[in-house]
C-alpha cells in the first residue's frame, strides 16, 4: 500500500509544467493499482485469486429473471408513452395514451401553452397531430386526442389505492425535451410515499392524495406516466421537488394517482373545463383524532342531509377520514356534482347518506383564475395570428375536431355525446311530433290508478277513485309552474320532469334549450359512473342519467340551495331496448313521493288539438 500512496502522491503533486514530460507514469501506476487490488501474486496474492478472476461469473438465476421481467415491463410501457411538443418551439412535455382511438393524458399546465393543438411523438418514430379534448386546471389534468390511427398502444391501468411505499415503479417521459429522436427517457426507482398532499397555487393545481416517486423526474417529464413494476399505468408525473435547489431532480417527485384521473375521465372527454367538489363544509383535526366540522354553509347538501357544526366525518366517497389531511386528500380527486356517500358522526348517532358536491369555483370566477394563471389556458379561436401577419390557419385535421366555445377546451366531441344520447332516448321512448303527446297509464303501490298526461302546453297527473278517495286531479298548464313544483316539492313535479323528457326525445338537444354533455358521474352515489346529458329550459336544469344507453334517471333541478326532483326509471332485467319501464319513483332528497308501476305508455293527439 505504501507504493501505491508514493506513486499517487507523486503523480498528484507534480508541476504543470513537469507533466507533459511524466505522461509514461500513468499508464504504470494504474497497472500497479490494478494488480494491487486484484490480488496478484507479486503484492501477496494466491495464484487461486488470478484464476478465480478469469473464471465467469455466475449470476443467481432470480437476479437474472427479475432483470428480464423489469425489461419486459419497460418494453410493453415504453410504446404508450406520448412525447408532447408544442408547434412553434414553445416547449413540451409528456403524456401517455389510453384508448386505441388516441385519447391520451397529460397535465394541465403542459397542454395549455400548445393551446388547441401540439405535435406527439411515439417510440415507433412517427409523430402525430393532436387536439386539446378537456382540461381540468384544478387538479391540473389535461386530455388530448392523438389523429390518424384507431390501433394506438394503451397502457394498461392499474389500482393506484393499492400502492404501498417502498414498491417498485419506473417513469417514461421527455424530460429537457431530451426525446427529438422520439425515444423516451426511463427511469427506475420506488414509491416513496402515498396519499401525500400538494398544495395548490391559489386553488389551481391542487395535488390531492398524490403519489410520492425517488424515480428520476425533471422538466419535460410532466404528464409523462409512472409505472408500476408490472408495466401497469399509476399515475401522471407532475410536480419535483425543484425549489431553491434549481430545475434539477431531487428525488422528490409527485404524481397525480390515476385513481384521481378515472374519476374525471367522462368529464375530461366531455371537452369541458372542469372545477372540482367542495362539500360545502370545512373540517379540522381534533386533539384526540378525526375530522370535525369547523364550519358548513346551510345552502349545502350536506346540510340537508343533517351534517352540523362539530360533527365528526368518519367516511367520504368509501374512504376512512381519520383527519382534516384525510379530508382534504379524498375531496380533491373527486368532480364538481357527483354525489357521493357520506358517513358522519352526530350526538353520538352514526348517519350514512349521499350527498351532492358543488364546485370550487363559479363558472366565469374560475375561467377567471385560468386566465391569470401561469401558463396561459389555450386560446379559443380557431386560428392563430402569423408572426409575420395574417392568419396561421390550424391544420386540417384538427380544425375537422376542434369547436372553440367558452367554458370548453373543445367543444367538438362535446356535440358527438350529445347526439350519441339523444339518438338512444329516441330508440328507449315513443316518439312524438307536433301536436301529439304521451299518454302514461299505471297504478300506486296500494292499487290505485294513476293516468299521466305529458304535452307540450299542458301536463295532467289523474289519480283514480279508491273506497275511501275521490279521484284527484293535478295539472301544470304553464312553464312558470315548472320551477314552483320542484321548489315545493309537489307531486307535480313528476310532470315536470317526464315534460323535459319528452322535449328532448322530440326535439333534440338543438332545439331543446342549453344542452351539453356534462360526462360521467355516480348515479345515487353509487357506481358504475353513469353518462349525464343536461338540457336547461326556462329555469328548469334536467339531468338525463344513462347507462348503456338505457336512462336511469331525470333530475328537475330548480336552484342550487334545495333537493332536485329525481325521477328513477325501473327497467325490466335483460337488455332488450325495445321495451319500456316497469316503474316510476319519484324522490326528493332520500325520500320518495310518487311510485308508479306502468301498464301502458303510448302516443296520443293533444287534447287542444282535438
Amino acid at each position: 500500500m505504501d507504493l501505491m500512496n508514493t506513486l499517487f502522491s507523486h503523480h498528484g503533486n507534480m508541476q504543470p509544467n513537469h507533466r507533459a514530460s511524466q505522461r509514461w507514469l500513468l499508464p504504470l501506476q494504474l497497472a500497479l493499482f490494478l494488480a494491487f487490488i486484484g490480488g496478484s501474486e507479486w503484492l501477496g496474492g494466491g495464484a487461486s485469486d488470478a484464476r478465480l478472476a478469469a473464471e465467469e461469473v455466475q449470476v443467481p438465476p432470480a437476479v437474472m429473471q427479475a432483470q428480464q421481467q423489469r425489461i419486459a415491463a419497460i418494453q410493453r410501457a415504453v410504446p404508450t408513452a406520448v412525447a408532447v411538443f408544442v408547434p412553434g418551439g414553445g416547449g413540451g412535455g409528456s403524456g401517455v395514451l389510453i384508448s386505441k382511438d388516441g385519447y391520451a393524458l397529460t397535465n394541465f399546465h403542459v397542454s395549455s401553452p400548445a393551446g388547441a393543438y401540439m405535435r406527439c411523438g411515439l417510440s415507433d418514430g412517427n409523430v402525430y397531430d393532436a387536439v386539446i379534448v378537456g382540461i381540468d386546471p384544478v387538479g391540473d389534468l389535461a386530455m388530448i386526442r392523438l389523429l390518424g390511427r384507431d390501433d394506438f398502444p394503451v397502457a394498461e391501468l392499474a389500482d393506484s389505492d393499492l400502492l404501498q411505499p417502498g414498491e417498485e415503479c419506473f417513469v417514461v417521459g421527455n424530460p429537457f425535451l431530451l426525446a427529438s429522436n422520439l425515444q423516451p427517457t426511463v427511469t427506475w426507482g420506488i414509491i416513496s410515499g402515498v396519499r401525500r398532499y400538494q398544495y395548490p397555487a391559489g386553488t389551481l393545481l391542487e395535488y390531492a392524495n398524490c403519489i410520492q416517486t425517488d424515480a428520476s423526474i425533471n422538466p419535460g417529464n410532466s404528464g409523462g406516466p409512472i409505472y408500476n413494476a408490472e408495466g401497469n399505468l399509476i399515475g401522471i408525473v407532475g410536480r419535483a421537488g425543484f425549489e431553491k435547489r434549481g430545475r434539477v431532480n431531487v428525488g422528490v417527485g409527485f404524481a397525480i394517482s390515476i385513481n384521481q384521473a378515472k374519476n374525471f375521465l367522462g368529464y375530461l372527454r366531455s371537452g369541458r373545463i372542469l372545477d372540482h367538489a367542495t362539500l360545502g363544509a370545512t373540517v379540522v383535526t381534533g386533539p384526540d383524532g378525526g375530522a370535525a366540522v369547523s364550519n358548513i354553509l346551510e345552502s349545502s347538501d350536506a346540510f340537508r342531509r343533517g351534517l352540523r357544526y362539530g360533527d365528526e366525518i368518519l367516511e367520504l366517497a368509501g374512504q376512512p377520514i381519520l383527519t382534516a389531511n384525510d379530508f382534504k386528500n379524498v375531496l380533491g380527486t373527486l368532480p364538481k356534482d357527483w354525489r357521493v356517500p357520506l358517513v358522519y358522526r352526530h350526538e353520538g348517532e352514526t348517519i350514512d347518506t349521499i350527498v351532492r358536491l358543488p364546485g370550487v369555483h363559479l363558472e366565469d370566477e374560475l375561467l377567471e383564475k385560468m386566465a391569470g394563471a401561469l401558463p396561459p389556458p389555450p386560446p379559443s379561436p380557431d386560428a392563430e395570428k402569423d408572426p409575420h401577419g395574417g392568419e396561421k390557419k390550424l391544420p386540417e385535421s384538427i380544425q375537422e375536431n376542434y369547436n372553440a366555445r367558452k367554458g370548453y377546451a373543445n367543444y367538438h366531441p362535446n356535440l358527438q355525446y350529445q347526439k350519441d344520447l339523444h339518438a338512444a332516448l329516441r330508440k328507449a321512448f315513443p316518439t312524438v311530433s307536433n301536436k301529439q303527446g304521451w299518454l302514461i297509464t299505471g297504478q300506486t303501490p296500494s292499487g290505485r290508478a294513476i293516468e299521466l298526461v305529458i304535452e307540450d302546453d299542458l301536463q295532467r297527473l289523474t289519480l283514480g277513485k279508491t273506497e275511501t278517495d275521490e279521484p284527484q286531479i293535478l295539472q301544470l298548464d304553464k312553464p312558470s309552474q315548472w320551477y314552483e313544483s320542484i321548489e315545493n316539492r309537489s307531486p307535480t313535479a313528476i310532470l315536470t320532469v317526464l315534460q323535459s323528457l319528452k322535449r328532448m326525445v322530440q326535439v333534440g338537444p338543438a332545439e331543446y334549450g342549453d344542452t351539453y354533455y356534462m360526462g360521467t358521474l355516480p348515479f345515487l352515489g353509487r357506481l358504475p359512473l353513469v353518462d349525464a346529458l343536461v338540457g336547461t329550459r326556462g329555469e328548469v336544469e334536467s339531468r338525463f342519467l344513462m347507462d348503456k344507453n338505457r336512462l336511469l334517471g331525470i333530475e328537475g333541478i330548480a336552484g342550487r340551495d334545495r333537493d332536485p326532483a329525481e325521477l328513477l326509471f325501473l327497467w325490466p332485467a335483460g337488455d332488450n331496448a325495445a321495451k319500456l319501464p316497469e316503474e316510476l319513483e319519484l324522490k326528493f332528497g332520500t325520500e320518495t313521493d310518487i311510485r308508479i308501476k306502468i301498464q301502458s305508455w303510448t302516443t296520443q293527439a293533444s287534447i287542444e288539438s282535438n
